[in-house]
């Protein structure tokens, strides 16, 4: 793998674990796309860093089981700014 691949999916990591953000925000700030964020900290991670691999799992596991209520939430806010 190449290097720049691997620092790349070493910096999303530690972005992800610092500020708890998304795919979506993540890859925004990395200026790729969410497919490359899922095979970066998904995949590749797990090889490169193990111990950091299971924290973003973790991060991205509690994200996982709380999108239902951010899309309530947005959903909410999109018919209130309607009226």
């Amino acid at each position: 793998m190449r290097d720049h691949i691997k620092e790349r999916a070493t910096a999303m990591a530690q972005y992800i674990i610092e500020n708890g953000t998304t795919v979506r925000e993540t890859a925004k700030q990395f200026g790729v796309s969410k497919s490359t964020v899922h095979k970066d900290v998904g995949i590749r991670l797990e090889t490169i860093n193990k111990c950091l691999f299971v924290k973003v799992k973790a991060v991205l596991d509690k994200n996982k089981s709380e999108r239902h209520i951010r899309g309530g939430l947005a959903t909410k806010e999109k018919y209130l700014n309607l009226h």
